[in-house]
């Protein structure tokens, strides 16, 4: 080998290197957000995915064997649909109820100054983590049978008896920890209303109630419904306050799973495992319902 052809290959190994090591710095660049994403897998499997799959499995055991009778157990009692029916009333209503009183709310607010627009916002977001056993024992104090509102109603002869404790009293506490998650989910969205679209609507002839049905709502209609999965979600899901209220007496869903899991005389988590998948479809079920209205949206077909 020459001299010459000697120094040639001195030359083309250090660019040799260069390149290789210019590939590795590349491909740990690109795999460094993999690692900074594993510990949000590791959570999510522990947290989500894992408890879901043990529910799963567990719902289809029955003393010790692979079964459907802890389903049909749940589905041929009358106290556990119940349960369902109860739930999903007080779900419906109070989700429907305080979507459309914040709707109202986060509008009107975009007319108000500054100030006053953080002030009812930081209300909102603090009385949003207001809830389980402080809410009801607040609710309590204020429309129990002896509280302070309660009294005052019927000193004045506006009701003759008010039950807290009953439907139309959970369905009181509902509505009010529903309108700030509510709130707050909303009033992203109607930053999207431009102000120079109802000026242009009111030049037209349109008047404000016809620039809402035809304008507002349908730009609207996608953070509308997908609130309303999300408020239905919450509102079904709830637990503490109800338990805190009511002692464990009204029949609701998550109830009914509480006192199979940790119940004093029965302790049946399989039957609470049929009960918890059974919810998860249902939940499946109305967000599909959304998803199918979402895509016949406004926003979808333009």
């Amino acid at each position: 080998m020459t001299t010459r052809s000697l120094k040639l290959n001195d030359l083309q190994m250090p660019q040799q290197v260069k390149k290789s090591t210019s590939k590795l710095q590349f491909g740990l660049r690109r795999l460094k957000p993999a690692l900074y994403f594993i510990p949000f897998l590791i959570l999510f499997y522990l947290f989500q995915l894992a408890p879901m799959l043990w529910v799963v499995i567990n719902s289809f055991i029955y003393e010790g064997q692979w079964s459907l009778e802890n389903y049909q157990e749940v589905l041929g009692s009358k106290f556990m649909l119940q349960g369902f029916s109860n739930s999903l009333w007080l779900s419906a209503w109070s989700s429907l109820l305080g979507l459309g009183i914040a709707t109202l709310l986060v509008s009107s607010l975009r007319y108000v100054d500054s100030k006053v627009r953080n002030a009812v916002i930081a209300f909102t977001n603090m009385s949003s983590n207001f809830s389980g056993v402080p809410l009801a024992f607040a609710f309590i104090i204020i429309l129990g049978f002896n509280g302070a509102f309660t009294l005052l109603l019927k000193k004045h002869g506006f009701i003759d008896d008010f039950n807290l404790y009953g439907k139309w009293g959970l369905l009181a506490i509902y509505v009010y920890f529903q309108i700030p998650l509510a709130v707050l989910l909303l009033y992203p969205a109607f930053d999207s209303l431009k102000h120079d679209w109802k000026e242009a609507a009111a030049l037209l002839g349109a008047s404000s109630y016809q620039y809402w049905l035809r304008i507002a709502l349908p730009v609207l209609t996608p953070a509308l419904l997908g609130t309303l999965i999300i408020l239905i979600a919450n509102a079904i899901g709830a637990y503490a306050s109800v338990y805190a209220l009511t002692g464990g007496s009204y029949n609701l869903v998550t109830i009914r799973i509480a006192s199979l899991v940790s119940g004093d005389l029965f302790l049946e988590p399989n039957l609470a495992a049929a009960i918890s998948v059974l919810l998860l479809a249902l939940l499946a079920f109305i967000t599909l319902i959304n998803q199918w209205l979402v895509s016949r949206s406004y926003n979808a077909n333009r």
